[in-house]
C-alpha cells in the first residue's frame, strides 16, 4: 500500500479490536474452487475493479492515534501487491497477511481477510455484489429461508404486551446464561474427551477436512421435526456426529449424557441472512458492515450408538428454542463491547480466551449464494469458509452455496489425527436422519 491519500480516521469497533489481540487473532479464509484453470490477469483485473477495493475497510491502514487507540486510515491500494500466485501444488497457502492467493495447480482462489475487517455475513454480502451469476441473469439476492439464522425479533402483528412479556422472560433467562458465561470464564470446564483442546492448543499444527451435505437433505430432515429450522438440523448433526466419533476413538470411555459444550456464532443484524451492501455502508445501524454477532453456549450430550437419529434434532431444537427466547446472544455481544470499552483489550481477551479454553468446539453457519456464480468468467464449483486456529481442538464453519453445504473442519492434528473420519461421521449422521425422515 502507498502513502495515505486522504487521512480519514475511523476508530475500530470493540470486536475488531478484540480480533487484533495475540490470543484472539483471527484471519478469515474464503475458498473459491473454480471449474477451469485460473487466468491470473483476468482475476487480478476483476479484483482491482471490484467493490471490495472501493470499500473503506479494504482501502485503509490500521494506525494508532496519540492515545494508542486503533483507527482506520484511508490509503491507496495497489492490488498487485496483494495477489499471490502459487504455481505448484501446496498444502499450506502461507502467511502473507491480508492477500488473495491464486493456487493455480488446484484451480482455487483463497481470500485471506483479517476478521477485524468484518464477519462472515459482511464478507459474503460483499461477494454477492461483484461476483456474477453463471446463468447471466440479474444479480442474485439471498434466499432468506435457505439457512435460518438466529433472530430475536418479534412479528409486528404481535400485541405489545406479548412483546414486552417476551423481553422480560428473555432478560431473566439471559441473566442465567450470562452467569454461565461468567462461570465458564472462571473455572467451569467440559470433561476431557478425545476432542478436547485447551490453553496453547491454538499454536499446535492443524489438519483440515470437509464434510459435504446437500441442502435438500437438511430440508427433508427439517420437515420431519415440527417447527425445526436448518440450524436445528445442523446442531443435531453435530451432536450425532461427535457421539459417533467418540464411540470410535474412545469406546466405553464415556457415560451417556456427558455434556460437550460448543460456542456458536450468531448474526444479530435486524435482517437475517445476507445483506444489501448499500444498506450496510449507508448508515443502517441494524444491518451495518463489520462484526455484529453474539455467542451462544450450546450444550450437546454424548449418546452411545443406537439412538433414534431424529431424536438428536428434537433435542437440538428444544435447546435452540430456549436460546432464541433468551437474550443470550445480545447479552454476550454487548458484554464484549462494555468489557473492551471500559476495561480494555487485556481484560476482554483474557475472559474470552478462558471461555474458549473451557469449551470443546466452535461452530458458525453462514448463508452463501443460492445460485451458481462466476469470477472473471470462471464458474465457481464450491465455496468454503474457515478461520485460523483457536484453543479449541476442533472448529467448524459451514457455508451454503447453490444447494450444497460444505463444512470446513479444522483440527489440532495431534489431538484429532483423522479429521476425514470425523467429517464422515457428520455425513453419515445426516444420511441416517434423512432415512428416518422418509419413514415419518
Amino acid at each position: 500500500m502507498g502513502n495515505p491519500e486522504v487521512e480519514i480516521e475511523e476508530p475500530l469497533s470493540p470486536l475488531s479490536r478484540l480480533f487484533l489481540t495475540p490470543e484472539m487473532h483471527q484471519i478469515v479464509h474464503c475458498i473459491m474452487g473454480c471449474e477451469n484453470p485460473i487466468n491470473v490477469v483476468a482475476v487480478t483485473s476483476e479484483i482491482a475493479n471490484s467493490v471490495m477495493v472501493r470499500l473503506p475497510r479494504f482501502s485503509s491502514l490500521l494506525v494508532l492515534d496519540s492515545h494508542g487507540r486503533e483507527h482506520w486510515r484511508k490509503t491507496q491500494v495497489d492490488v498487485r501487491r496483494h495477489v499471490v500466485v502459487v504455481e505448484e501444488p501446496v498444502s499450506d497457502a502461507g502467511d502473507d497477511g491480508e492477500a488473495v492467493h491464486l493456487l493455480k495447480a488446484h484451480n482455487c482462489i483463497v481470500f485471506r481477510i483479517h476478521h477485524a475487517l468484518g464477519d462472515g455475513i459482511s464478507l459474503m454480502s460483499m461477494l454477492q455484489e461483484w461476483c456474477r451469476r453463471a446463468d447471466h441473469k440479474p444479480v442474485w439476492r439471498p434466499s432468506m429461508d435457505s439457512m435460518g439464522t438466529y433472530s430475536n425479533s418479534s412479528s409486528n402483528r404481535e400485541k405489545r404486551w406479548t412483546q414486552l412479556w417476551k423481553v422480560v422472560v428473555g432478560m431473566l433467562m439471559g441473566l442465567g446464561f450470562i452467569m454461565e458465561f461468567v462461570l465458564r470464564a472462571l473455572w467451569v470446564k467440559d470433561k476431557t474427551t478425545a476432542v478436547s483442546g485447551g490453553a496453547g492448543v491454538e499454536l499446535w499444527p492443524r489438519k483440515l477436512a470437509t464434510a459435504k451435505f446437500w441442502l435438500d437433505d437438511m430440508k427433508a430432515v427439517k420437515k420431519a421435526v415440527t417447527n425445526a429450522t436448518i440450524n436445528d438440523v445442523l446442531f443435531g448433526v453435530i451432536s450425532s456426529g461427535l457421539s459417533r466419533y467418540l464411540d470410535l476413538r474412545s469406546p466405553k470411555a464415556l457415560q451417556d449424557g456427558v455434556q460437550i459444550t460448543g460456542i456458536a456464532m450468531v448474526n444479530l443484524r435486524k435482517q437475517s441472512g445476507l445483506q444489501e451492501l448499500s444498506d450496510m455502508l449507508g448508515g443502517n445501524s441494524g444491518n451495518r458492515w463489520g462484526n455484529k454477532f453474539g455467542m451462544l453456549l450450546v450444550p450437546f450430550y454424548y449418546r452411545r450408538g443406537g439412538a433414534n437419529p431424529l431424536q438428536y434434532v428434537k433435542i437440538a431444537k428444544q435447546m435452540m428454542d430456549q436460546k432464541k427466547q433468551s437474550l443470550e446472544a445480545h447479552f454476550s455481544y454487548n458484554m464484549q463491547k462494555l468489557l473492551m470499552s471500559y476495561f480494555g483489550p487485556q481484560v476482554a481477551t483474557r475472559l474470552n480466551y478462558r471461555i474458549v479454553c473451557n469449551t470443546t468446539f466452535l461452530i458458525s453457519n453462514v448463508i452463501g449464494p443460492k445460485e451458481e456464480i462466476t469470477i472473471a468468467g470462471n464458474p465457481v464449483k464450491y465455496l468454503r469458509l474457515n478461520n485460523t486456529s483457536l484453543p479449541h481442538a476442533i472448529t467448524m464453519h459451514m457455508l451454503s452455496y447453490a444447494g450444497r453445504v460444505d463444512m470446513q473442519i479444522l483440527v489440532a492434528k495431534d489431538i484429532i489425527p483423522d479429521p476425514q473420519v470425523l467429517a464422515k461421521c457428520f455425513e453419515d449422521a445426516l444420511h441416517q436422519m434423512k432415512e428416518a425422515a422418509t419413514k415419518v
